[in-house]
C-alpha cells in the first residue's frame, strides 16, 4: 500500500489528524475539502483554518483538491473522514464506476440518518463496492490528543486481512499504535453505538445527580447492551473488551474532547437539542445514530434501555430527569 496513492475525504478535524498520522509514513497524501478558500489557507500558511489549526502541516506532501471526483479518480485508497449526516449530499452525482477497483476505509463513528444505514452498507449498495474492499478504522484516539501527539491507539477492521496490515502500518508512528481486526461490523457498530452512550453519560453529567458512582454503572450497562446488539446484528466470536470496544465506549463517554458528551451535558442542563447543536458547531454522531439503531432495534428486538433512553429524550422530547430516572431503575 505504501506505493498506492492515498486520498484522505473530509477537512475536520479527524481528516486533519490523519494528514498528520499518515505523513509520517506515506510519501504523499492526497487530500480533499470542500472549500476553495480552505484550500487557499492551508498552502499559504500550511494549517487548517477551522480544525486543528496548531498542527503544521507538510503542504510539501499533500496534494489539495477540491473536486470530489477528481481525488477519487487520482487515488487508489481512499479515508473518508465526513460526517455521517453529510454522506449522502456529499457523494451525490458519483457512480459505480468512481469507485470501481477502489479500496475504502472509513473513520466515520456514525450512520446515514437518511437511509438508515451504516457507511459500509451505503458503498456497498449504492457504488457496489465489496465489503471485501472496505474496512473501518476506529479506536480511542480523539483527535485533538493526536494533535498533541498523546499516544493513541487504532484498531484497523478489515475482512482482507492483507490490506488492513498495509493500512495498519501506515498508520503506527511514535504516537499511533495500530492494530488489525476481521470484525469490520462489529467495530463498525459500536463505533456509532458508543456516542449514543456519550450521550447518555453527558445528560446525566448535565443533570447534576448523578456522580461518579453512577457513570461507572451506566457504562457497565452500556457496553453489555453493545454486546447484545452487535452479536445479534454480525454474530461471531469477538472481545468486546478490547479497546476498539470497550476503550472507546470509555473515551467518548468521559473525555472533555468528547462532543456526544458535551451536546448530552447541555441537554441535561436543560437546552434543547437544536440550541444545543447550534451551540457546539460540530457533528455529534450520537444524535443521528440513536434514531436509526433505535430503528433497526424494532426487528432485532435486543434489550437496550439505555439507548431507548435517549432516543426518547432527543426524538420524543421526554423529559431528561424523568427518563433517566426511569432507566436508573433498570441498571445494575
Amino acid at each position: 500500500m505504501s506505493e498506492n496513492k492515498i486520498g484522505i475525504l473530509g477537512a475536520g478535524s479527524w481528516a486533519t489528524a490523519l494528514v498528520k498520522i499518515l505523513s509520517n509514513n506515506a510519501p504523499h497524501l492526497n487530500w480533499w475539502t470542500r472549500k476553495q478558500e480552505t484550500i487557499d489557507h492551508i498552502k499559504k500558511y500550511r494549517h487548517n483554518p477551522n480544525y486543528l489549526s496548531d498542527i503544521d502541516l507538510p503542504i510539501e506532501k499533500i496534494t489539495l483538491y477540491a473536486n470530489l471526483k477528481e481525488i477519487i479518480a487520482q487515488s487508489d485508497v481512499l479515508l473518508i473522514a465526513v460526517p455521517s449526516a453529510f454522506m449522502s449530499e456529499t457523494f451525490k452525482g458519483l457512480t459505480k464506476d468512481d469507485f470501481k477497483g477502489k479500496m475504502i476505509f472509513s473513520l466515520i463513528k456514525g450512520t446515514l440518518p437518511d437511509k438508515k444505514l451504516m457507511v459500509s452498507q451505503y458503498f456497498n449498495s449504492h457504488f457496489g463496492v465489496d465489503l471485501n474492499s472496505f474496512g473501518m478504522i476506529a479506536g480511542p484516539c480523539h483527535a485533538e490528543e493526536v494533535a498533541l501527539e498523546k499516544l493513541s491507539y487504532l484498531t484497523v477492521a478489515c475482512s482482507n486481512q492483507t490490506e488492513a496490515e498495509k493500512m495498519a502500518k501506515l498508520l503506527n508512528c511514535r504516537y499511533i499504535k495500530a492494530c488489525t481486526s476481521p470484525d469490520m461490523q462489529g467495530i463498525e457498530y459500536t463505533a456509532a453505538l458508543k456516542n449514543i452512550y456519550a450521550v447518555a453519560s453527558g445528560i446525566c453529567h448535565g443533570l447534576g445527580g448523578y456522580g461518579d458512582n453512577f457513570q461507572a454503572v451506566l457504562v457497565a450497562n452500556a457496553i453489555q447492551e453493545i454486546k447484545r446488539f452487535i452479536d445479534v446484528a454480525y454474530p461471531t466470536h469477538r472481545d468486546t473488551n478490547l479497546s476498539a470496544y470497550l476503550g472507546d465506549l470509555l473515551v467518548t463517554a468521559y473525555s472533555p474532547f468528547s462532543r456526544n458528551r458535551m451536546l448530552g451535558s447541555l441537554i441535561g442542563k436543560g437546552y434543547s437539542v437544536m440550541y444545543a447543536q447550534g451551540e457546539m458547531n460540530m457533528i455529534a454522531e450520537g444524535y443521528y445514530a440513536v434514531k436509526t439503531i433505535y430503528s433497526l432495534n424494532q426487528d432485532y428486538k435486543v434489550d437496550m434501555p439505555i439507548c431507548d433512553a435517549v432516543y426518547r429524550i432527543l426524538y420524543e422530547k421526554i423529559s431528561p430527569s424523568v427518563e433517566i430516572r426511569l432507566l436508573a431503575e433498570r441498571l445494575a
